[in-house]
């Protein structure tokens, strides 16, 4: 049997860390191998049999579309055939496990039913989910709630932080006396920024924490906190230096998340379909019954 040098333990093992990559078009495969005179031409023929059982060119073409680029890279001629005999290996070793019973162990039963389980379900999602999410559905998500819409506001802002609110009070009332904020900045706080005079940028809400966050956009440019602003890290100073309206993201900037966010719809969706109309009770973590007369869920509403 043929190996060209590549481990079967290697490849099961990148075959696995493949499936968990982004897929990629598969690159070219060597054509199946043509029909014998007088036997009936197909698109999917067999190309290898192991006890009777068929090993079909699609198998092939499927489990080389997986494989990681270092070894889809690899000349057609040689590719196809070190794949057929992979899967010779792998139809050989499930065969082995069924004649000694493991098919019939109650672990390996679940682990079989969980498989099964997960494979209908990507392809219930990948149908249903997968045409709602063309490039050209997230573009058009962009244009109806993005492209047109002010973006959100940032404020440019500089901070000093401190250990203890009774060193940030002394500062603010030095600031308060015509002190230079970036020079207390790098004199005495202790963030990676000082040495820019506290300078952190133009940023957003959410880019900061909540608490810092309501400080800095309570203040117009040139205000500083009047007291300070305590967070996990310790205790600022905050000072704007400026406030705007930030434009819209780009498309290209937008799209992975307007691509998420439509799939979690679209998954949510499907859910709630699936859900419908099903009787579903929970139960404690021992198995018992919980006590609230309510364990099972409420049946759906009736549709008006």
């Amino acid at each position: 049997m043929r190996t060209f040098g590549f481990p079967l333990a290697g490849m099961l093992a990148a075959m696995s860390c493949a499936a968990l990559a982004q897929s990629a078009p598969a690159p070219a495969t060597a054509p199946p191998p043509a029909a014998a005179a007088g036997e009936p031409a197909t698109s999917d023929p067999v190309v290898a049999k192991v006890n009777g059982e068929d090993i079909r060119a699609s198998d092939v073409r499927e489990a080389m579309s997986g494989l990681p680029d270092e070894y889809r890279s690899l000349p057609p001629n040689m590719l196809f055939p070190m794949m057929l005999d992979q899967l010779v290996d792998r139809k050989a070793l499930v065969l082995l496990a069924q004649k000694q019973g493991l098919d019939k162990d109650p672990q390996v039963q679940r682990q079989m039913t969980r498989a099964a389980d997960s494979a209908l379900q990507n392809a219930l999602l990948s149908r249903d989910v997968g045409p709602s999410v063309t490039e050209q559905k997230v573009k058009e998500r962009y244009d109806a709630t993005v492209a047109n819409k002010p973006g959100e506001e940032e404020v440019h802002a500089r901070h000093i932080l401190v250990a203890s609110e009774d060193e940030a009070k002394k500062i603010i009332a030095q600031l308060k006396g015509g002190a230079d904020f970036a020079q207390l900045a790098r004199e005495h706080s202790t963030d990676p920024g000082a040495a820019q005079g506290g300078d952190l940028g133009w940023f957003k809400k959410g880019d900061m924490l909540p608490e810092f966050s309501a400080a800095a956009f309570a203040l117009q440019p040139g205000q500083i906190t009047d007291t300070p602003v305590h967070t996990q890290y310790g205790w600022h100073i905050i000072k704007v230096e400026g406030r705007r309206q930030a434009p819209p993201p780009t498309f290209e900037q937008a799209r992975d998340q307007l691509r998420q966010d439509m799939i979690q719809e679209g998954v949510r969706k499907v859910v709630a379909e699936a859900r419908q109309g099903l009787a579903i009770q929970r139960f404690n973590p021992d198995g018992s019954a919980p006590k609230a007369t309510d364990s099972a869920e409420p049946p759906p509403a009736a549709k008006p």
